[in-house]
């Protein structure tokens, strides 16, 4: 038995402008390269393709698949991705037809069943957590299909359904690290948003699934809103890992809620400590789970960028959308980090329903009085899984383009609002935070804090100056 993993780019970044994103920013596929793993503990052969570090037209990958056939190929796809690994699958499907072709990941999950009736060239769907489901399909020689759970299929009718739910892994510890050793440009290839690390090489880590929180605009289909989470032995033993192997000095934990179990981070950080670890990390945070005691742990044991997600500047759009905090103590937390000696990233999103031109400003100008290091700003997207997405008509036009659907364009636009506003706002918001002498100064200590990002930087710049040009024009 032999399957082959892809992880489809998506062609529309910008528009159908060119992706310069991946040269700055690129992490591995973490979840198919945890369902990789644990095919291979079970003597299944395996093979990862990731179309962001290996890009290929659809024709070259596919004759690259049948020069050795395996007997299924699994896609994992965004909502953005799918369609162009649906080419993929379909190109498959026309030159080898008895090629079992498997889809899964975000996109397949929050569709469900009733995406196999619009798209004949995927003959099953993996919904939900995809390393048990995947690998009994497997050892089933992908036959009888409608007896594994977790898996949706065509029924007599030739419409989807599901064959039963498929419980969450109870144990994380039991599942092997990520195949890693399965991309064969890792690490060199891979690479945390610039200015975001001290040093390279390094990646990415997920040690907890699911979110206990209902905001509107997030998907919870795959995990739940449940929280389960890596013990720190395992946590450790992982990091330990990647640093044995692969060289990696930094890694970033991509979990929305690294901080949640308090006595699981403390105890992470000592025994980091304790095994002399000498890698650094940079975590997501939700303001209510730090305070001063917290953040100390936290920098003793090597931790350098905290990323919060703050959203909006708007008491009111934040009471609609998500959990609502005092945005007085937003400042004082933030202010914690950086006196703990951290830096410190807030993430905030533009054009969410309910918004208007006075809401984004006090977001702007909410964002300029904070004591942050760096934003990322994201265009408000909503997933066919977030809460929004079933009254999402009600509260603005929606353009429904899955390839453009990826935090980078706003198929979403509020009533009473325009895209070319939307649009100005958003350059008025990156231009105003970072053309600031203190965020400036912030930079030019880059050159010491992190000179593998400076020297990224200036490598590229042709093709950042590129970028820039075609977006004035």
């Amino acid at each position: 038995m032999r399957v082959v993993f892809i992880h489809p780019h998506g062609s529309n970044w910008l528009g159908g402008q060119k992706d310069i994103s991946s040269i700055f920013n690129l992490m591995p596929p973490l979840g198919m390269l945890s369902i990789a793993a644990l095919l291979e503990q079970n003597g299944i052969q395996v093979e990862v393709i990731d179309c962001y570090a290996t890009p290929l037209t659809s024709e070259a990958l596919v004759d690259r698949i049948i020069t050795n056939p395996p007997d299924a190929v699994g896609f994992s796809c965004t909502t953005s991705s799918f369609l162009e690994g649906y080419r993929i699958a379909a190109l498959l499907k026309e030159r080898r037809p008895e090629i079992v072709i498997v889809a899964g990941g975000t996109h397949a999950c929050t569709i469900g069943p009733p995406l196999l009736d619009s798209f004949p060239a995927i003959d099953c769907l993996v919904i939900g957590e995809g390393e048990q489901t995947m690998l009994e399909l497997a050892q089933a020689g992908f036959r009888d299909i409608a007896a594994i759970p977790g898996v949706a299929f065509r029924g007599a009718d030739g419409k989807g359904t599901l064959a039963a739910q498929r419980e969450l892994v109870a144990n994380l510890d039991d599942l092997p690290f990520p195949a890693y050793r399965r991309l064969p440009l890792f690490p060199k290839r891979y690479n945390l948003p610039l200015f975001s690390y001290p040093t390279a090489p390094n990646t990415s880590i997920i040690s907890s699934r699911g979110c206990p929180y209902a905001c509107s605009y997030c998907d919870r289909s795959v995990f739940s809103r449940g929280f389960r989470f890596n013990s720190p032995e395992y946590i450790v033993e992982h990091v330990a890992m990647l640093n044995r192997d692969y060289g990696i000095r930094h890694v970033s934990f991509y979990d929305d809620l690294f901080t949640f179990d308090r006595s699981r981070v403390a105890e992470f950080c000592e025994l980091k400590e304790k095994k002399g670890l000498k890698v650094t990390y940079n975590c997501i945070a939700r303001l209510e789970h730090v305070d001063r005691e917290l953040l100390a742990l936290l920098k003793r044991s090597g931790c350098w960028q905290v990323n919060f997600g703050i959203e909006s500047g708007d008491p009111e759009v934040l009471r609609k959308h998500r959990k609502f905090f005092d945005l007085d103590e937003v400042g004082r937390k933030l202010l914690l980090v950086r006196q703990a000696g951290m830096r410190v990233k807030g993430l905030f999103m533009v054009g969410l329903p309910g918004e208007d031109e006075p809401a984004i400003r006090r977001t702007i100008d909410y964002a300029l009085s904070l004591p942050l290091d760096e934003i990322n700003v994201t265009k408000f997207t909503p997933f066919p899984g977030a809460p929004i997405y079933k009254a999402i008509r009600e509260h603005g036009d929606f353009d429904e383009n899955w390839s453009l659907m990826n935090c980078l364009n706003f198929v979403f636009v509020p009533h009473g609002m325009t895209k070319v506003q939307l649009e100005g706002l958003y350059d008025e918001f990156i231009r105003r935070f970072y053309h600031r002498s203190r965020i400036h100064w912030g930079y030019t200590r880059m050159l010491w804090r992190s000179p593998h990002s400076m020297f990224t930087f200036l490598r590229h710049l042709p093709e950042i100056l590129a970028f820039e040009m075609k977006q004035k024009w």
